[in-house]
């Protein structure tokens, strides 16, 4: 039987040999080896860890080395004390004192965030490098810059929807534009309908200008879900108005008004102002002229933006009289009407030359046409008087010609200068035209004889850098104006977006 504590080589109780390098390693190495200390989840007592000799060589690579330094007290030549807190534990508050409140008391190496980020390199090696063995940093938040920090030692990513915000902010201020792309990708998968506005806000705070694209697109696909969410009206007056001006916004004016109203009484509160009539006039500012008041019905501005009381008096009568009465007295508001198609605004002209003394008698002048793929019609341009300066009342219409059906209409009016080019008169939404589809284009104007075109082409093709070709073929329409040729007439150009 084995004596008790026996010296046979793996004896139980017994540790096996050194190896020889081990041995001589040992012989050489300090009494006591380091330690570091770690909290308790618990309670939060600091334990001895076993002593840490020799811990290198468990790593195999350079990035298991600096990935066992990440947040560790070994080696470590200064500490961060991050986040906002109270006074800090201890006499004078400072200075190796425990962390306050939500404050967390973080170790690191220099040389590492040196090697990783240009401001720490600064403040570690420039001409006015700190000394301090403790910085505190009351504008980062710890788990942000635990993350950056886990960046710069093992590039190993770790955010969440609760930390990307203030990790993308701690990566900007520290110069590390890897993290910032990661957080932007990250946001960009995450990116919803729900939630569009709250990012926009943030991507034009920390200048990422492809993130803020996206959001923009988002929003325009999906408007009425993106403003009926909650961070709509978080928004600031910047990013409203950047909104607003959109031409691609795929909303009834009306509901948008409706939404910016909300906006203006959130402002109000956020601002300590009384939610009246005046003060959500004063706090939507130039946002209130972005409005498009003319794309609406006369029924919709009846019942929502003429009883608001944001709009003054005048405003509300030269709005109705625009609605109802030719010539339209001009308005201070936009009506370009907004697209939900991508793409920018495009035009084709189908005459080659223009003549003079075209009469109308209230018949209309049409022509049927084509197009080889998926465009939106948002307006004509016509010709306008050959006597100088004068204002036509005019009906646009888009007809499909096969079903006889009329899919948009405007009864509005235009002020031409007597000169030979066309003017822009606009439909109050995009119509959607289809390929090979039938349809006819319908202008019925009242006025003086006016300008017209001649030398009609039966095929206009459009062509675009950055997209398909666009094909019209025109044909003559039964109930033109002046005939049924394609050889002349009014309705000279059509704008569309692709």
């Amino acid at each position: 039987m084995a004596a008790a504590g026996g010296g046979g080589a793996g004896a139980p109780g017994e540790a096996p040999p050194a190896a020889p390098g081990a041995a001589a390693a040992a012989a050489s190495a300090p009494s006591a080896a380091p330690t570091v200390p770690t909290a308790s989840p618990e309670s939060g007592a600091v334990l001895q860890r076993e002593p840490l000799y020799n811990w290198q060589a468990t790593k195999g690579s350079l990035r298991e080395r600096f990935a066992f330094l990440f947040s560790n007290e070994l080696l470590s030549d200064v500490h961060f004390v991050v986040g906002k807190g109270g006074p800090r534990g201890g006499s004078g508050g400072g200075g190796g004192a425990p962390p306050g409140p939500g404050q967390q008391r973080i170790p690191a190496h220099r040389f590492v965030l040196a090697a990783g980020s240009a401001v720490f390199d600064a403040m570690f090696n420039g001409g006015m490098a700190t000394t301090s063995a403790e910085i505190e940093l009351p504008d980062v938040e710890p788990a942000a810059f635990l993350a950056l920090l886990r960046f710069l030692y093992s590039d190993e990513v770790q955010i969440g929807p609760e930390t990307v915000m203030t990790t993308l902010y701690t990566a900007k201020k520290y110069a590390v534009p890897a993290l910032e792309a990661h957080c932007v990708d990250f946001l960009t998968k995450h990116l919803r309908a729900d939630n569009a506005f709250m990012l926009l806000t943030q991507a034009r705070l920390f200048d990422e200008p492809q993130l803020a694209s996206l959001c923009l697109d988002t929003i325009d696909k999906s408007t009425m879900d993106a403003i009926s969410a909650e961070g709509f009206t978080d928004i600031d007056i910047d990013t409203l108005c950047a909104v607003l001006e959109r031409d691609t916004l795929s909303i009834r004016e009306s509901r948008l008004f409706g939404a910016v109203v909300r906006w203006a009484e959130a402002e109000c509160q956020r601002q300590q102002l009384p939610v009246t009539f005046g003060n959500k006039q004063k706090v939507l500012g130039r946002a209130l002229s972005l409005i498009r008041f003319p794309l609406m019905t006369i029924e919709e501005f009846a019942a929502g933006p003429a009883q608001s009381g944001i709009l003054s008096d005048r405003e509300v009568v030269n709005l109705f009289l625009h609605f109802t009465v030719n010539p339209k007295p001009k308005v201070d508001y936009i009506d370009r009407p907004r697209c939900c198609l991508r793409g920018k605004e495009c035009s084709i002209n189908r005459f080659q030359q223009v003549e003079s003394r075209w009469g109308y008698s209230g018949t209309s002048d049409r022509i049927r046409f084509t197009v080889n793929r998926r465009i939106s019609i948002v307006g004509f341009g016509l010709y306008g008087s050959i006597h100088g300066p004068t204002d036509y009342q005019v009906n646009i219409q888009i007809i499909d010609y096969e079903k006889n059906q009329t899919l948009g209409q405007n009864d509005t009016g235009f002020s031409c200068d007597g000169t030979a080019s066309t003017f822009r008169v606009m439909f109050k939404e995009p119509i959607e035209i289809l390929p090979t589809v039938c349809y006819t284009a319908c202008a019925t104007l009242k006025g003086p004889d006016s300008h017209y075109g001649t030398k009609g082409l039966k095929k206009v093709i459009h062509e675009s850098p950055t997209a398909s070709k666009t094909c019209f073929v025109f044909y003559s329409s039964p109930g033109n104006n002046n005939g049924t040729s394609i050889e002349d007439g009014q309705i000279p150009e059509i704008i569309f977006y692709t």
